[in-house]
């Protein structure tokens, strides 16, 4: 499975691909997949984060997503954020056009 986050990290969430189109999208806690990073459950330690991981695995049998793995986030006053650079392009989309992607959509509410 891939890896791609600090070992240390304690603060995690779930991303993946959806299948049907290639989307990037994050795991809520409410069990779905959601295009967007403000849905996504972010929990607070290793063991929650491998048990998070653990809940999105059968999405991938019922062929849903492909290649589910957890990314170390960093709580912010009004929310979380991705760390890494990789995870904050895959949020946000292309960046070689600022009008394509998430970027270019409206702020949601």
């Amino acid at each position: 499975m891939a890896q791609h986050h600090n070992q240390t990290a304690q603060t995690l969430a779930v991303t993946a691909n959806r299948l049907l189109d290639g989307e990037v999208v994050y795991f809520t806690a409410g069990g779905s997949w959601s295009e967007h990073f403000g849905d996504a459950a972010v929990v607070h330690n290793k063991d929650d984060g491998e048990a998070l991981l653990q809940k999105a695995m059968p999405s991938v049998e019922a062929l849903e997503i492909i290649g589910p793995y957890l990314f170390e986030v960093r709580e912010l006053g009004d929310g979380a954020a991705p760390v890494s650079v990789r995870e904050n392009i895959r949020m946000k989309g292309p960046t070689v056009r600022l009008d394509l992607g998430k970027q270019a959509e409206r702020p949601r509410v």
